[in-house]
């Protein structure tokens, strides 16, 4: 009996495992994972094409914060849209962190756990801690730029779309890197002025920032961003120095 228990007991440990596989068509792999800290939440983990954890010099990194629709605890929504999509998809030249917010949750409330899980990340994979870089939309737009600002320190260069933030925020941060931010000026659900008022904020404060407005974009635009705009690309062209 004891037995017929624990052949039930696998199998369903072993559904749920197979559940959470993620089927990959571009190049390298793509895998979930669970971080446990104060707020555990689940991970997907892209590494590229011949990742060889040995590679003098490491990889390039992004951290990637979804939006709101994807909380929970399937990291299948992860590659709904942004980073984990087009990695999956076409296959990306960096590693990969998308962390899931758990439900209830938001990014703006989660800033020791998304440390957290960065500096696991760097103490776990070959990560290039000179080119790490940052990026999410909507709420993680919104976490992007909460995030940078508490930790600046960290990131060659951020990219938030469709997201806002607290402008007085930037008064206390220094040596922030250059950041990308992409709005729709016809988006309904976070108006362009909540990327407005952080632009014109950080510009003030002497920060180097590129701001692209889509006209008629709506909230979705980060789609076309993420494809169109070049940001992996511009992403490369930045590396901090590890003093």
């Amino acid at each position: 009996m004891k037995y017929m228990i624990f052949l039930f007991v696998m199998l369903l440990c072993s559904c749920q495992i197979n559940t959470d596989k993620i089927q990959i068509s571009g190049h390298g792999t793509l895998t979930p994972h669970k971080f446990k800290d104060e707020v555990p939440l689940n991970y997907l983990l892209y590494l590229p094409e011949n990742y060889d954890p040995h590679k003098k010099g490491g990889y390039p990194a992004i951290l990637f914060l979804h939006g709101a629709g994807e909380r929970g605890d399937s990291v299948q929504a992860l590659t709904m849209w942004g980073t984990p999509k087009i990695a999956k998809e076409k296959g990306l030249p960096f590693i990969v962190i998308s962390p899931q917010c758990p439900k209830g949750h938001w990014w703006t409330s989660m800033m020791y756990t998304l440390k957290s899980l960065l500096d696991y990340s760097i103490n776990t994979y070959n990560i290039d801690t000179s080119r790490i870089y940052l990026t999410g939309l909507s709420m993680g737009g919104y976490g992007t730029f909460a995030f940078s600002l508490l930790y600046p320190q960290y990131f060659a260069a951020v990219a938030p779309m469709c997201g806002g933030g607290t402008p007085s925020m930037v008064n206390f941060c220094k040596d922030y890197p250059p950041i990308w931010v992409f709005h729709g000026d016809a988006d309904k659900i976070v108006p362009v002025e909540s990327s407005q008022i952080m632009v014109d904020a950080m510009r003030k404060a002497g920060f180097e920032v590129k701001f692209t407005v889509y006209k008629g974009g709506d909230h979705y635009m980060f789609r076309k961003a993420y494809r169109e705009s070049g940001v992996f690309d511009w992403f490369l062209q930045h590396k901090k120095s590890n003093k």
